[in-house]
């Protein structure tokens, strides 16, 4: 496998760090990522007291390893951050607003601090804060996306911005290959969702797994406000449905305009009626319109060809780096 000083900094051995996709990241897949190698990230971000202890019990369960957990700080974040450092969680990731208020807190605890960012001001701020690894997520992303930078420009810039601190690439990286590229930029490890949506541990319906899989390169398309039910002002990047053909039909109107707006489209035995333009990730138990509801994913997701274990995912991608590697130090320059 290749070692980089993420994976000192993490206690790890492969610098692949799992995206903490809400509603699809259960502690069965984050376990396996980590049992692989890896770091596997749990969004608890919107848990009660009694889900997070859960689901952390749960993780204790399955692995030894290290893992994260992932804080988005649009909501309020105190209580399930001190139930997390009072339960040994090794690794805390933030994401979205400003982290600041927090960090000293989490490293007081014994944590290690990961902050996503969209933009070289961000990181800094972040490093100056306390921040222990910055991820630097560009604009290919998949889900909710923080700024429109794209990865090839952006890894550098924050790479030079941050000095000896780990940079964590973020969007478009799918395969070995784009690994290796991000390590090339100075990357010192990769942060995988839409791979990930393939394998056997993902807890999503069975028709957003499909579409991933008959998507392409040009699939998705990147909103500003448009499934912002339950979380409003998060620009983001789905799989084009009927929904967003509607929506963009109709000219990509505002919400409080917007077709269908309103209207129930799916049932969920876990969390009751849900309506168009939801932020809600499709699981197993819902039922009704699938197809409209949002699919996270990003412009990578065309290299998505089969569904495997995540261990075998984790296996392909060290493998794909390794042969990217050896491939490019046998090229030779006049």
């Amino acid at each position: 496998m290749i070692r980089t000083k993420l994976c000192q900094a993490l206690t790890i051995e492969s610098p692949i760090i799992l995206a903490p996709m809400g509603g699809a990241v259960t502690p069965r897949l984050a376990a396996a990522v980590s049992n692989a190698g890896g770091l596997g990230n749990l969004p608890l971000w919107l848990a009660d007291r009694e889900t997070v202890e859960k689901t952390l019990r749960e993780m204790r369960a399955t692995t030894t390893k290290p893992f994260a957990v992932n804080l988005n700080m649009e909501f309020p974040q105190e209580e399930r951050l001190s139930i997390c450092l009072d339960q040994g969680v090794p690794v805390i990731s933030f994401f979205w607003q400003d982290p600041s208020s927090l960090v000293q807190k989490a490293k007081d605890g014994g944590a290690i601090v990961m902050h996503t960012v969209g933009d070289a001001a961000s990181a800094k701020r972040s490093v100056d804060a306390g921040v222990d690894i910055i991820v630097a997520q560009g604009w290919e992303s998949g889900g909710h996306v923080r700024g429109t930078v794209a990865s090839m420009p952006l890894i550098p810039k924050i790479v030079d911005v941050v000095g000896d601190v780990p940079v964590v690439a973020s969007g478009g990286i799918a395969d070995g290959r784009g690994m290796t590229a991000a390590l090339a930029l100075g990357a010192s490890g990769v942060w995988i969702g839409t791979r990930f949506l393939a394998s056997e541990e993902i807890a999503i319906h069975s028709e957003y797994q499909k579409r991933i899989l008959s998507s392409d390169e040009t699939s998705t398309v990147y909103a500003e406000e448009l499934f912002n039910v339950g979380w409003p002002n998060a620009p983001h990047r789905i799989l084009k449905n009927s929904t967003v053909e509607a929506w963009e039909a109709a000219g990509r109107p505002a919400p409080g305009a917007r077709p269908g707006e309103n209207e129930t489209i799916v049932s969920s035995a876990r969390k009751g009626e849900i309506v168009r333009y939801a932020a809600a990730t499709p699981s197993s138990d819902m039922v009704g319109d699938i197809e409209a509801l949002p699919m996270w994913a990003g412009q990578s997701v065309g290299l998505v060809q089969e569904v495997q274990p995540a261990a075998e995912i984790m296996k392909q991608l060290n493998k794909e780096a390794m042969e990217a590697i050896s491939e490019l130090t046998s090229l030779t320059a006049d």
